[in-house]
């Protein structure tokens, strides 16, 4: 099935919004079962939105249209696909009265330009939008089946749910489609070129692909099969297996791992910061789980006082994760220290001793993509300890320069259950 999205705009062609309504969109087809093939972005001129709609109603079965129904003059797409279809634009009286009746619960006069958005080139069918004043609608041009939709997320989404993504599924073209998932690997310190090696020879049965979505600090590795088929937990297991330690989270996001794990032992959390600069906080904050299980968090100043310069970076940070758990009762104390000439420390202290590496990064970056990689790190030590894996994993774009680890006396396994006092 040939499903294209023509998104316009712009605002969206020239890159001052994301497109965030056809990456949505995109997800929301290929769960379904129906990938989007095409996707087209426009901006607000009508012969070349005309044209394109023209272009693509040759070659597509199904064709979404997102923006440009508003009541302004740059909102072209009913004209566009009016002048598409050689046909004029007709008041549609239903949808009009729809939108007065909406400026009359809100106790407000409709504005004469919202006229404009009950005027659909002629035999258009309405697609209703209980959320917002432009109506959708559907047009059949040449092969394929046009959906108008605006460009409000809310309202757009709605309108796909209750009632676009049905019709698609519904479409004759559709009928052969085979209903894939996706189960997603998160994967931090290898590089998409070394899990590609690791994975290279992996027997892939009909209809299952691999893929790879890379954004800082991440690489998501993604198995598109049917998961209910009898051979997918035999590769996923393979998968798994070859890409070991360094899969930080199966099917959710680190965070929310990590949640789950101290909501599991009921463990607490400090933090002190150095060059993070509140990252890992921020990041434990964000999820609704692991921020009940922080105490407290302080950020230092990011660069040393002189009269520390000499100081051991790894002696410090083990020393500034000891005190924050001790000075709050946590259960885990967690710190990043200065950059110093490029190196930064980072640890994590237990009621079973402490653990801290000096690292350098191998790769030239802004201080901000610097801070989340290191910050991701703190939380990857995080993870391995309350999974009982090694603290210290393989790091492609890291250089580890130093390790310590200190255990406390007496202590006898790193097992999350033991760290409670």
């Amino acid at each position: 099935m040939n499903i294209t999205m023509l998104s316009t705009g712009e605002e969206v062609l020239h890159g001052d919004i994301v497109d965030s309504n056809a990456a949505w969109f995109s997800q929301r087809c290929f769960d379904a079962g129906v990938g989007v093939c095409r996707r087209v972005t426009v901006g607000d001129e009508l012969q070349a939105l005309s044209e394109e709609m023209l272009s693509l109603s040759r070659k597509s079965d199904v064709v979404i249209v997102n923006g440009g129904l508003g009541p302004t003059e740059d909102d072209l797409s009913a004209a566009a696909a009016a002048m598409a279809a050689n046909v004029g634009l007709v008041l549609s009286e239903a949808w009009l009265e729809e939108m007065r009746e909406k400026y009359r619960r809100l106790q407000r006069e409709m504005p004469e330009t919202n006229l404009k958005q009950a005027m659909l080139p002629d035999g258009a069918r309405v697609i209703d939008n209980p959320v917002g004043t432009a109506c959708g609608f559907h047009l059949k041009l040449n092969q394929a089946d046009f959906y108008f939709t605006p460009g409000v997320p809310s309202e757009f989404f709605r309108m796909v749910d209750d009632l676009i993504l049905p019709e698609v599924l519904a479409h004759p073209a559709a009928a052969n489609r085979v209903v894939r998932g996706c189960h997603r690997f998160y994967t931090f310190g290898l590089s998409e070129s070394g899990i590609s090696e690791r994975l290279r020879d992996v027997n892939l049965p009909d209809q299952v692909d691999i893929g790879y979505r890379s954004y800082l600090p991440f690489i998501e590795v993604k198995i598109f099969a049917d998961l209910e088929s009898p051979q997918f937990p035999a590769l996923r297991d393979e998968v798994a297996s070859r890409l070991g330690d360094n899969v930080l989270s199966v099917n959710q996001p680190l965070i929310a791992a990590i949640g789950e794990r101290l909501d599991h032992y009921g463990l607490s959390v400090s933090v002190a910061e150095q060059f993070t600069a509140g990252q890992v906080t921020a990041q434990l904050h964000d999820n609704e789980v692991t921020s009940q299980y922080v105490i407290q968090s302080w950020f230092l100043k990011p660069k040393l006082d002189e009269s520390l310069a000499d100081a051991d970076p790894l002696a410090a940070a083990l020393a500034m994760a000891t005190a924050s758990r001790e000075k709050t009762g946590a259960d885990i104390g967690l710190s990043t220290g200065a950059n110093v000439d490029g190196y930064v420390a980072v640890a994590l202290a237990t009621v079973q001793g402490e653990f801290g590496i000096l690292v350098r990064q191998r790769r030239k970056r802004n201080l901000s993509d610097q801070r989340l990689v290191v910050a991701t790190l703190v939380l990857d030590i995080l993870r391995r300890y309350l999974n009982d894996l090694p603290l210290c994993g393989e790091y492609e774009s890291l250089s580890v320069e130093g390790e310590v680890l200190l255990p406390r006396e007496g202590s006898q396994t790193s097992d999350a259950d033991s760290t409670q006092d």
